[in-house]
């Protein structure tokens, strides 16, 4: 069965939380022991009410402050797909949070307040998933009831965040827009009349319709080598078999391809996928494949179709989203994690600070615990590698602080 990932994001009190619960139980989802606790505590708390918002905080100071701290993924399944959702956090401390949780999603829900409209966090939100060139965002209009389901206040909104996009730099977005009430159901899986100016789809109608399509497609294809496969037995004495992952596109037998660093060329002769030979490994396929030529080939090399090599080069520009307590400063160095490669960088400058408001960029020496801004870096060894917009898997990195041993930043090569 098709999955889809989604990423979540709110503001305190936007009602994210009650809007996944909501679909859990909307979609028979939740466990009869779950939905017992979720009737017995809201009897204790006096509701008339489900408090949805307890099938989805886990964390004892989320359920005692009413927020989401970390990252949670959820799971539901429809008779279409199934569904991971990543419960992620709103608040500006916990950015690095967010990034992590919206990384690896094919689309994003981004819900806003309709008494508050769009404030700092949600144009925070947004401009994350734009940075992490998420395609599919949902702008849910939550707590339509508490407004009279009126029609200009979902309008306003959804002119306010159609300002953001046009000042966004990635216009590839698809940005729908939906009136909900997640605490009575109200176009969350059931269509509501109490918005009958409304004629587009409940939120799990626009789920289930979105074209499940891997997070790193339409990119040239990339073959980090994870291992060599050499086995130890006689009838496969001369077999040598690269494998790993395939991303951006596909490869199949025949291809005439390049290996990095080395730049030697070859043709694949097979493709394995356990004991099984395929003529064609789709984006997303781990395999071994074999080469016509006896070439150098190790652990942290890159196959390529020779039309399509990356960029190789010493230097990078690149955004970071910074993650420690730590500031970043230039000239520091740190252990840059690329793919399957482990090199030693330092940062040569430190350019700006970027404004998640959209409302531009200030230069600054340092970046503190979740900044995104700017950077230059020099590694001590070439690195091949794209843009971020051009190929997400081969695009992004994370600096690791070599004393601690602790994830520093993530950064998205420009």
């Amino acid at each position: 069965m098709e999955v889809l990932k989604i990423a979540t994001a709110g503001s305190v009190d936007d009602g994210k939380s009650t809007l996944i619960g909501r679909i859990l139980y909307d979609t028979k989802s939740l466990t009869d022991d779950k939905l017992e606790a979720i009737e017995r505590s809201s009897r204790s708390k006096g509701y008339d009410y489900l408090d949805f918002s307890l099938a989805t905080d886990g964390l004892v100071a989320e359920r005692e402050q009413g927020i989401t701290i970390d990252v949670a993924h959820i799971y539901f399944s429809t008779e279409n797909r199934s569904y991971i959702i990543a419960d992620t956090p709103g608040h500006v401390e916990y950015t690095r949070n967010m990034v992590t949780g919206a990384s690896t999603s094919q689309a994003a829900i981004i819900l806003v307040d309709a008494r508050n409209g769009v404030i700092e966090q949600t144009k925070r939100h947004f401009f994350i998933n734009n940075l992490l060139r998420i395609k599919d965002i949902i702008v849910a209009v939550n707590k339509m009831d508490l407004v009279d389901f009126d029609e200009s206040k979902f309008n306003t909104i959804k002119s306010e965040i159609e300002q953001l996009a046009e000042a966004a730099s990635y216009k590839g977005q698809n940005i729908t827009f939906i009136p909900v009430s997640a605490l009575k159901g109200d176009n969350v899986v059931e269509k509501s009349e109490n918005t009958p100016w409304y004629s587009g789809e409940t939120l799990l109608e626009h789920l289930e319709a979105i074209e499940n399509k891997d997070v790193f497609e339409k990119a040239q294809a990339r073959f980090p080598i994870q291992s060599v496969i050499r086995p130890k037995k006689d009838e496969f004495h001369d077999f040598r078999g690269y494998a790993g992952k395939i991303y951006g596109s596909v490869l199949s037998v025949g291809d005439e391809v390049t290996i990095l660093p080395s730049e030697t060329t070859s043709k694949i002769k097979e493709i394995y996928f356990f004991d099984e030979k395929y003529e064609t490994a789709k984006r997303g396929s781990s395999v071994t494949i074999t080469l016509e030529d006896d070439v150098n080939v190790s652990r942290g090399d890159m196959i390529v179709k020779s039309n399509e090599i990356p960029n190789v080069n010493k230097q990078l520009e690149a955004t970071i989203c910074w993650m420690d307590n730590k500031p970043l400063k230039a000239l520091s160095k740190y252990h840059l994690q690329h793919g399957v490669n482990n090199v030693v960088t330092k940062i040569d400058a430190i350019e700006s600070v970027i404004a998640t408001d959209f409302s531009g960029e200030t230069e600054t020496e340092e970046l503190k615990l979740n900044d995104i801004g700017k950077v230059k870096l020099k590694v001590n060894k070439p690195l091949f590698f794209d843009s971020y917009e051009k190929n997400k898997a081969n695009g992004n990195f994370i600096l690791i602080d070599s004393q601690t041993n602790t994830t520093a930043g993530v950064g998205f090569i420009r």
